[in-house]
């Protein structure tokens, strides 16, 4: 079938290197898509977030099935107009997209049905916002954790350390329109101790298989310092995760969130994912998203054993009972390469050196299996694009995702720092610090 993927960072480079691979697809296409996706699939120049081109293009090109990938388009509800106009579509409807698009529907969601998750309150007006904030008192001992209800890019949640911090993050997000609309409610919530996991799961609304546990690092520097940004680098499997956990996560969390949107008549179809916090009180959910996460889907993906369009495609039917994911015991790593001044402002057009035609590292692609490079690196493609002279330049904040597969989360990481320093573009930054403290 002619398939067509929409959007153009580095999930979609990775959701794309898979959905090429499958005997069920005879075309693929990708809307924007971006340099590195330009290599197995044909980019179309339409937004993301443009739905109703999108629709139009997928009727006019005879697609019979539509992988959304990305928060915007879900939120502005594509999966609904493709099914409208009579299209199969992979992902939620807008309505149970609001799992993620909605931090006050989320958290309203988890209270109502007992899902753990920290306490917190939601406000409307930021006076009563600033007033609340204050009474709580936070310090660096008692920090207060404050979230735009909409989306926000990955950049929506703010910790604050003093009031001065809160009234000032408050007004910013309330009333300066920092984050457009997305910042006009608020959830303001309690700070939980602890480390960060997130799990992503296949559901079609009943079955729900949890994939390989990863954890990013949303710090844009160092240390887990800067300001929080989409994601720096990721691992999977992670140490302090463990099978007790996992069970435990089945049964008293991602099952009850399904069968809780079913029955608040929002059944989600698609990939679910739980930011999970791992505290002294058990497991509590810091967040849910409604799609494949960035970059988690740059470690999880290379370790899919079967066919991922296969899997799209029964749940999406409904019959995700009848298959099952398989995935490898391997470890995999990921660091982001992003530009000067990420996640703030940064320059966009310059030259990225050190790959090949193909966009990967230099001698690195193996022919023997193209999921992974023969001295162990993989390039997904984040910000990337080909000037007028068809040169590979940056197109974006987080540029690039070297990833690498390995028999430990050391060996995977090893293969990406040795590899890493040979893409280079003016400003070019990355963590050196992936995974310290689980390795």
């Amino acid at each position: 079938m002619k398939v067509l993927l929409v959007g153009g960072g580095g999930r979609e480079h990775a959701v794309a290197a898979k959905l090429a691979q499958s005997p069920l697809c005879a075309k693929l296409y990708c809307a924007p898509g971006n340099a590195g996706i330009a290599e197995v699939a044909e980019c179309v120049p339409i937004a993301a977030a443009d739905v109703d081109a999108i629709v139009a293009w997928a009727k006019e090109n005879d697609i019979k099935f539509v992988v959304v990938a990305p928060d915007d388009p879900l939120a502005l509800g594509l999966v609904d107009k493709c099914k409208a106009a009579g299209l199969r579509a992979f992902g939620p409807t807008q309505k149970a997209a609001e799992i993620e698009w909605s931090k006050v529907f989320s958290k309203g969601l988890m209270k109502k049905y007992g899902i753990p998750t920290a306490a917190y309150e939601t406000f409307t007006d930021c006076g009563e916002a600033v007033s609340y904030a204050k009474s709580q008192n936070p310090s660096p001992e008692k920090p207060l954790v404050i979230k735009a209800d909409g989306l926000a890019l990955g950049k929506g949640v703010v910790i604050v350390q003093n009031t001065a911090e809160a009234e000032e993050t408050l007004r910013d997000m309330m009333e300066g329109g920092r984050f457009a609309g997305a910042g006009r409610s608020v959830v303001i919530e309690e700070f939980l101790q602890g480390r960060e996991v997130t799990v992503l799961c296949f559901t079609d609304g009943w079955t729900v298989y949890p994939m390989p546990v990863s954890r990013d690092h949303k710090r844009a520097y160092d240390g887990d310092q800067g300001p929080n940004t989409g994601g720096m680098g990721v691992i999977t499997p992670v140490p302090d995760y463990t099978p007790e956990m996992a069970e435990r996560c089945l049964k008293e969390i991602f099952i009850p969130t399904v069968d809780a949107m079913r029955r608040e008549k929002r059944p989600f179809s698609g990939v679910l994912y739980f930011g999970l916090m791992l505290t002294a009180d058990g497991v509590k959910v810091i967040e849910y998203n409604a799609r494949f996460g960035d970059p988690e889907a740059q470690v999880i993906l290379p370790l899919l054993e079967n066919d991922l369009l296969e899997i799209m495609l029964a749940t999406e039917q409904g019959w995700l009972d009848t298959i099952e994911p398989i995935w490898s015991e391997e470890a995999c790593a990921c660091v982001v390469v992003a530009s000067g001044g990420y996640p703030g402002d940064y320059q966009k057009g310059l030259p990225i050196t050190g790959l090949n035609e193909s966009g990967q590292i230099a001698d690195s692609l193996s022919s023997a299996n193209p999921d992974i490079g023969s001295s162990g690196t993989l390039v997904f493609h984040a910000g990337t694009a080909r000037n007028a002279d068809g040169e590979l330049v940056t197109n974006g904040g987080r540029v690039l995702s070297l990833c690498a597969k390995g028999k430990t989360v050391k060996d995977a990481l090893e293969r990406v720092y040795a590899e890493i320093d040979k893409v280079r573009f003016d400003g070019a930054f990355y963590r050196k610090d992936i995974g310290a403290g689980l390795v």
